[in-house]
């Protein structure tokens, strides 16, 4: 039996991403796993990251965001609301996140949780050694992240020529920037298109392709990341040049 923290973001408690996020969860459950779920809206959850999340200050005339952070992780004087969910995904095997994909990226409240939660010392200045540890190292190393995402535009829109952009690209920020810098094994995004134009049957459908992909949740292999420590990057900066020479962009720090 595994843990896993189901994240969903979506005003309308009767929305597909509710819909989805509830397949989810029945589907985990029926599989022997706990689920640990934050439903963001019902939480009311605070979204901006501002200087009420450092009740003691380390500095109180600059709001240094990095230093704050970790101050304030390592003395444990966070928020309840910040401590509760750091527990939740310390707890995790796996965390699923279930959105809308709003203007190319998550909505701001699941935006604002990650800004919030993944704190300094824990998502990213791991053992306090500043860079040294990301891109597959790090606090959160060993645990799964998947991206379940619903879109307004069809599929042919997040196409590889598609006029949105591929989507694994404009996901590239959170998937690579966000999970993967943090340590996680993130796993092939599932999508739903025009989800806002599903009937009932295709509603039906996207809910069982979901329930599908909790039963690969520990098995799928994750997205063929470039590690920073592995030795594509010398300099923990820049690919070493006989590294898929020509190459640029996204794509160039897969595998």
């Amino acid at each position: 039996m595994k843990t896993v923290l189901l994240i969903h973001a979506h005003p309308d408690p009767h929305s597909l991403t509710a819909q989805m996020a509830s397949a989810a969860r029945a589907e985990l459950r029926a599989l022997g796993h706990e689920v640990i779920q934050s439903d963001l809206y019902a939480m009311g959850w605070k979204a901006v990251y501002d200087e009420h999340d450092f009740p003691q200050r380390l500095d109180p005339d600059r709001l240094a965001f990095v230093d704050e952070s970790g101050h304030a992780f390592k003395t444990g004087t966070q928020p309840d609301d910040v401590r509760a969910e750091q527990a939740k995904l310390l707890a995790a095997d796996a965390v699923v996140f279930q959105f809308p994909l709003w203007w190319f990226g998550m909505p701001a409240i699941m935006k604002g949780w990650i800004e919030r939660v993944f704190a300094y010392g824990l998502a990213y200045g791991w053992q306090d050694a500043g860079n040294r540890y990301r891109y597959g190292e790090g606090g959160l190393a060993g645990k799964r992240a998947l991206l379940s995402v619903t879109t307004g535009g069809p599929a042919a829109d997040y196409g590889p020529r598609g006029i949105n952009g591929q989507l694994d690209e404009l996901l590239f920020p959170i998937t690579h920037g966000t999970l993967f810098f943090a340590g996680m094994d993130v796993l092939p995004t599932y999508a739903v298109h025009a989800a806002d134009r599903l009937d009932a049957a295709g509603g039906e459908l996207a809910k069982a392709g979901l329930a599908a992909r909790m039963r690969t949740l520990f098995t799928d292999a994750p997205m063929p990341f470039r590690t920073q420590n592995g030795g594509d990057y010398p300099d923990r900066h820049v690919l070493a040049d006989d590294v898929a020479p020509g190459v640029t962009g996204v794509r160039v720090h897969l595998r």
